[in-house]
């Protein structure tokens, strides 16, 4: 399955020019006013930005050791951030103690993540983006069973 998202994504890539995933980007992520969709933790568990899920999240990379850049605008449940600190993590770019990945991961990423590229590979009017989040959603979906096995 991850093999058929990484071909068909490879394939709505070769469709789509610049300029075309640039407004796929725009209309579903940040919109006139606001996009489609909401990439961040807070706002796919509760509704609003800047919430509960944003405070225990802040608290744990704190725990983690893992402070938020000096330059970074995005708060740090956004989709993006929390799969580049997943990498980090999985990497050993950034060192943790024992078990942070699973924890963060289970708090913070499983409860919302594939629900979000469910959505976005939902978005029958973006033919790359909506490859984009299929390929998220399989990719969520092992991770989610790799946590799950014993360690």
């Amino acid at each position: 399955m991850l093999g058929a998202a990484h071909a068909a994504l490879a394939a709505a890539a070769g469709r789509v020019g610049a300029a075309a995933a640039e407004r796929e980007y725009f209309d579903l992520f940040i919109g006139v006013g606001r996009g489609e969709f909401m990439p961040y933790g807070s706002y796919y568990m509760t509704g609003f930005l800047y919430e509960r899920p944003l405070a225990r999240l802040r608290e744990q990379l704190a725990e983690l050791g893992i402070e938020r850049a000096p330059d970074q605008v995005e708060p740090e449940d956004h989709v993006a951030l929390l799969l580049e600190i997943m990498a980090g993590l999985a990497s050993r770019r950034l060192a943790v103690r024992g078990g942070g990945e699973r924890a963060l991961f289970e708090q913070h990423v499983a409860p919302w993540v594939g629900r979000f590229f469910g959505d976005v590979a939902g978005a029958e009017h973006a033919p790359f983006y909506r490859q984009v989040g299929a390929l998220g959603r399989v990719f969520i979906d092992i991770e989610t069973e790799a946590f799950a096995l014993p360690s």
